[in-house]
C-alpha cells in the first residue's frame, strides 16, 4: 500500500484555501490546514462591506462540509511556532506537532505600521481582519473624528469604512498623491478632488511624527493645506517588527474614547479620536526566517517558478511569497501561485508561475479608478494621450508605444468603463486603431464601440477573470453548453465570484455570444409588449394612459395574458394610485388583488388589519378579537407585528371588513406587491437602551406609504439604537437610530436568498430621511423589472450602491424633485381599498362565492386544533366524509 502523502498547510486565508481547493486527487494525501484567525478562509476583497451590512458568514469562502468532505484536519484559532526541518514537524502554539512530507506557507501578509512613538496608544487599529473591523466599528460608536494613516488602495477602503460610520474623516499619505503606486498625477489629482467632494479630507506629504494624547484644554489647530511631497518613505524604515501592533492594545476598548494628537514633521497637528493605519503590508515571513529558508533583503520567502523555497519540500504562495525580487500584493497573483503549488505537489511539472499582470480596476468610496500596464509612462519611448472632463469630473490616460501600435498602460479615474478593453488590448498585444485616443475619447459611434476595439478581436486565451483564470474562450465555452446569464457563467466558470472586476466583461462576452449564435436578446414584458417594464413605466408615466385599453392600444400587441396584465396594473397603480377594482382594472387583478386578501390553500381567505408600526391600543385590540370571535377564525401575530385572521371565506370578507373599518382599522395591503409594514422596537419611550423614537417614527412612515404599489412587496422597519430589534437591516428600507439622527439602509430581504440591507446615508435629520426614502422608493418603482425585489434591483444595478447614493442623496440626475412629486402624489391619492368595496354596492356583489346564490363554499372543513380552527388534511376530510353518509 503506497504511503500517503502528509501535507501541512500553514494559513487559511483565500490563498490558503484556494490551494486547497486546486489540490488534485486529494485522496492520496493526508491534509492539515493550521489557521491563525479564529475563522475558515473569508473574502478579504469584499471586507468593507462588512460596514455596510454583510456578517462574516457572508464573507465565508469554505463551501459547507468541505473540509469534511476533502478529509481535511483543521486547527483554526493556532499559530504555528516553530518547524522543524530536519524532523518535518510544525509545532503548535498549544505543545501538539504535526509531522509533513511537504509543507505550505500560506502566512500573508501583516498591515505596515510607521515606528513612530505613540503608535499602540489605545484607539489605534489597523484594517486587515473582521477582528480588526469589529474593534473599529466599536471605537467608532463612541468617537467623532477618525483617521487613516496611508491613502492607498486599502487606506481609502478604511476611510469609506469610517465615513459610513458617520465620523469625521480624514486621509493622511506619505507622498505627494493618494494611490501613488497606481495613479499618476493628474489621475491623483482628480481622485483627490471627487472625494473631498464627499466629504472626506485628505492631506498627502505628511510625515507623522508622533501620536500623543490630545491637550485638555481644547482642540489642536488642524492641518493647512500640504506643504509638498514627503521625503521619507516607509519601505526604506527599516525592519519592522513581527507584531507591530500587539492584539491587546488593538481590540481593547473603553467608555470614553481617547483623543489623539499626531504632530507632522512640517509642524502641523491633527486632532482624532481614533486612527487606523493601513500604510501598506509587509510579508509575514517571520516563520521562514527562524527555519532558514531564504527571504529577500526587504522581506518575503524568496520562490522558483514552481513556489517552492530553499528547501524544495517547503512551497510559499500569496503575499508571503517574494518571486524574482517582487511581491504580489493581489488575490490574483495569489491565486495562480496556489494552483501551481497544488499541481507541481501534485506531480505535474509542466507547470510554473510567470508572474501576474498587477493592473486593477476598484470602487474607492465608490469613485472609479483603475490602472493598466505601465500607468505612468515609463516604458522608453512611451507615449499618452490624455481626456479630463472636469464638469463630469472624469480622468483618463492612455500610454502607448512610441509607434503607436500597442497599449503599453491606461490610467482611469472616475469612469473605468474602458477598462476590460484595454486590459485585454494590453495583454494580448491587439494592434491599437489608426487614432488611439478613441478608446478613451466619449464614444460618439452608433452601437457604443470605440472605432477599431471590439470583444470580437479578442483570442480564445485572453485572460478575462484574472482571479480565478478564466478565459474569453472558457466563457464561451459555458454558454455553448447552455449557460444564458452572468449568474450561470459565474456558478460554471467562477468568473467575476471574487472581486467582480471582470463581471461588465463576462455579460459583454455572454450577450456577444448569444447574439452570434442567433440568440434574441430582449427585456420585453412578454410577447404583448416589446417593452421592459421600465419603459412601460415611463411611456404610462409620460403619456398619462389611465387604463390597461390605453397602454394595449398605443404601445401593445394582442389582448394581453397573465404576465403583462396584473404588470400594467401595478404601473398604473403605482403611477397614479386609482383603486385597483374600478372600472376594467379589476380583470387585471391577481387573485389576491381582486379579493383585496390573501388566498390560502383551502381556498379560505386571510385578512391583515394595518397596526402601523406595531402600535395597537387594547380597544383596537379587543376589537380584532370579537371579529375572530364572530367568524370563527383563526388569529396569529405576524412577522411584520400584526394579526393576521385566517380562514375567511369570499362571502365573509366585506362583513369582516366593515366590522374592522367601524373599529377604526384600514387595509393592511399584505395581498399586493405594495408596501405591507414598518417594523419597529419600542425606542427611547421605553428602551433603556434607545436614543430615538422608533415608534413614532414606524408610524409616520407606515401612514405615508401604505397603500404604496411596487414591483414587488415592501418592507420596512425601524430600530431606536444599534442593537437592532426591529432587525431593520433584513428589509428592503431599515432606518437604525444614532445619538446624531437616523442611518438609512436599503434592499435587504429575508425570503429564499436572505441578503443584509446597506448603508445609504448616516446622521440624518428627519425630513433628510423622509426625503431620501421618497426618492429611493419611487426611483426603485420607476426601474425595477416585473417581480424584483430591491435586493435583486439592487444587484443588478448598473453602478451598484454608490451609484444609488449619488442619485438618492446628491441629486446626480437631477430628478430628485421629480420623484418626490411622484410620492406626493400617491400619497394625496390613498383610500383604503377596504373601504372603497363595502361602500361600492357593484364590487361588494363580487364578494360572493355562487353567481346566483348568497350560499357559502360547503367543500372548506375546519378542524380546531390547539384551541383553534385550522384546514382539515386530506385524511381529516375523507373521514368526515365516510361519517357523514
Amino acid at each position: 500500500m503506497t504511503a500517503r502523502t502528509r501535507i501541512v498547510v500553514v494559513g487559511n486565508g483565500m490563498v490558503g484555501q484556494r490551494f486547497l481547493e486546486k489540490l488534485p486527487a486529494a485522496e492520496t494525501f493526508d491534509i492539515t490546514v493550521i489557521g491563525e484567525e479564529p475563522r475558515p478562509a473569508y473574502d478579504r476583497v469584499q471586507l468593507s462591506s462588512f460596514f455596510s451590512g454583510k456578517t462574516a458568514e457572508d464573507l465565508n469562502l469554505v463551501p459547507p462540509g468541505f473540509f469534511e468532505t476533502c478529509g481535511i484536519a483543521v486547527r483554526l484559532g493556532r499559530r504555528v511556532v516553530a518547524v522543524d526541518r530536519a524532523a518535518r514537524t510544525v509545532r503548535i502554539a498549544d505543545g501538539s506537532e504535526v509531522v509533513y512530507d511537504k509543507l505550505v506557507l500560506a502566512t500573508g501578509s501583516q498591515p505596515f505600521v510607521p515606528p513612530v512613538p505613540g503608535r499602540d496608544r489605545t484607539g489605534c487599529y489597523v484594517y486587515r481582519t473582521i477582528e480588526d473591523l469589529v474593534a473599529i466599528r466599536v471605537g467608532a460608536s463612541k468617537a467623532r473624528v477618525g483617521v487613516v494613516i496611508g491613502g492607498g488602495l486599502l487606506g481609502l477602503e478604511a476611510a469609506r469604512a469610517l465615513r459610513d460610520l458617520g465620523l469625521e474623516t480624514h486621509v493622511v499619505e506619505l507622498a505627494p498623491r493618494l494611490m501613488a503606486l497606481q495613479v499618476d498625477e493628474g489621475g491623483g489629482a482628480m481622485l483627490r478632488r471627487k472625494i473631498e467632494a464627499l466629504g472626506v479630507r485628505v492631506h498627502t506629504g505628511k510625515i507623522t511624527q508622533a501620536i500623543t494624547e490630545a491637550a485638555p484644554q481644547g482642540p489642536a489647530p488642524q492641518d493647512p493645506a500640504p506643504r509638498g511631497p514627503s521625503q521619507l518613505d516607509p519601505a526604506q524604515s527599516g525592519p519592522d517588527p513581527l507584531h507591530p501592533h500587539p492584539p491587546s492594545l488593538v481590540y481593547e476598548t473603553h467608555s470614553t474614547p481617547p483623543s489623539h494628537v499626531i504632530a507632522f514633521a512640517d509642524g502641523t497637528v491633527l486632532q482624532t479620536d481614533i486612527i487606523v493605519f493601513s500604510a501598506g503590508i509587509r510579508p509575514r515571513d517571520e516563520l521562514a526566517r527562524e527555519m532558514g529558508l531564504t527571504v529577500g533583503p526587504r522581506g518575503g520567502i524568496v520562490i522558483d517558478d514552481f513556489c517552492r523555497t530553499s528547501d524544495p519540500d517547503i512551497y510559499a504562495v500569496g503575499e508571503c511569497a517574494l518571486w524574482q525580487g517582487r511581491i504580489f500584493g493581489l488575490v490574483a497573483p495569489g491565486y495562480q501561485m496556489a494552483e501551481v503549488a497544488a499541481r507541481h505537489v501534485a506531480g505535474e511539472s509542466n507547470v510554473a508561475f510567470a508572474g501576474a499582470d498587477m493592473s486593477t480596476k476598484l470602487k474607492l468610496l465608490g469613485i472609479d479608478v483603475a490602472s493598466i500596464g505601465d500607468a505612468h509612462a515609463a516604458s522608453p519611448g512611451a507615449r499618452s494621450y490624455a481626456f479630463v472632463d472636469e464638469r463630469r469630473e472624469i480622468y483618463k490616460r492612455l500610454v502607448v508605444d512610441t509607434d503607436c501600435k500597442r497599449v503599453l498602460g491606461a490610467v482611469l479615474v472616475g469612469d473605468a468603463g474602458e477598462y476590460g478593453t484595454l486590459l485585454q488590448s494590453m495583454l494580448n498585444g491587439m494592434p491599437l486603431p489608426e487614432h488611439p485616443e478613441d478608446l478613451i475619447l466619449p464614444t460618439r459611434s452608433s452601437d457604443g464601440v470605440a472605432a477599431g476595439s471590439g470583444l470580437g478581436a479578442l483570442p480564445d486565451a485572453a485572460q478575462i477573470c484574472s482571479c480565478n483564470n478564466v478565459s474569453k474562450g472558457a466563457i464561451c465555452a459555458a454558454v455553448e453548453s447552455g449557460c444564458t446569464t452572468v449568474g450561470a457563467i459565474r456558478a460554471s466558470t467562477r468568473a467575476a465570484s471574487t472581486c467582480g472586476g471582470c463581471a461588465p466583461l463576462v455579460k459583454q462576452i455572454l450577450e456577444a455570444e448569444l447574439k452570434r449564435r442567433g440568440v434574441a436578446l430582449d427585456h420585453h414584458l412578454c410577447e404583448h409588449f416589446r417593452h421592459s417594464r421600465q419603459q412601460l413605466f415611463h411611456l404610462v408615466r409620460v403619456g398619462g394612459l389611465r387604463s390597461f385599453e390605453d397602454v394595449l392600444t398605443r404601445h401593445g400587441t394582442g389582448l394581453g395574458c397573465d404576465i403583462c396584465k396584473p404588470a400594467i396594473a401595478s404601473i398604473l397603480a403605482s403611477c397614479w394610485n386609482d383603486f385597483v377594482l374600478a372600472g376594467d382594472r379589476a380583470p387585471l387583478q391577481d387573485t389576491n388583488d381582486y379579493f383585496l386578501a390573501n388566498m390560502q390553500k383551502d381556498g379560505t381567505y386571510s385578512v391583515v388589519p394595518r397596526v402601523p408600526g406595531g402600535e395597537i391600543t387594547p380597544e383596537k385590540l379587543i376589537a380584532i378579537g370579537e371579529v375572530a370571535r364572530r367568524f370563527g377564525l383563526y388569529t396569529k401575530i405576524t412577522g411584520g407585528q400584526r394579526i393576521d385572521l385566517f380562514g375567511a371565506r369570499v362571502h365573509e370578507l366585506p362583513l369582516i371588513w366593515a366590522d374592522l373599518i367601524a373599529a377604526g382599522f384600514e387595509s393592511g395591503h399584505a395581498y399586493g406587491k405594495a408596501m405591507r409594514t414598518v417594523k419597529s422596537c419600542v425606542g427611547s419611550t421605553w428602551c433603556r437602551y434607545g436614543v430615538q423614537d422608533s415608534v413614532g417614527l414606524a408610524i409616520e412612515l407606515e401612514s405615508r406609504y401604505k397603500g404604496l404599489r411596487a414591483p414587488h412587496k415592501l418592507k420596512l422597519a425601524v430600530s431606536g439604537c444599534t442593537r437592532e430589534c426591529a432587525e431593520a437591516q433584513s428589509k428592503d428600507v431599515g432606518v437604525i437610530a444614532t445619538e446624531k439622527g437616523w442611518n438609512l439602509y436599503v434592499c435587504g430581504n429575508g425570503g429564499m436568498k436572505p441578503r443584509h440591507a446597506e448603508l445609504l446615508a448616516a446622521d440624518l435629520d428627519r425630513p433628510t430621511l423622509i426625503r431620501y426614502i421618497d426618492r429611493f422608493l419611487m426611483l426603485y418603482i420607476r426601474t425595477a423589472d416585473r417581480l424584483q425585489r430591491t435586493s435583486t434591483w439592487r444587484d443588478n444595478l448598473e453602478g451598484g450602491l454608490e451609484y444609488l447614493r449619488q442619485v438618492v442623496c446628491q441629486d446626480s440626475l437631477g430628478i430628485g424633485a421629480e420623484l418626490e412629486a411622484d410620492m406626493a402624489r400617491v400619497i394625496a391619492n390613498y383610500e383604503c381599498e377596504w373601504k372603497k368595496a363595502v361602500e361600492d354596492p357593484a364590487i361588494r356583489r363580487r364578494f360572493r362565492h355562487f353567481i346566483n346564490s348568497d350560499a357559502g363554499d360547503g367543500n372548506v372543513v375546519f378542524v380546531r386544533d390547539r384551541a383553534q380552527i385550522r384546514p382539515a388534511t386530506p385524511a381529516e376530510r375523507r373521514r368526515r366524509q365516510d361519517a357523514a353518509r
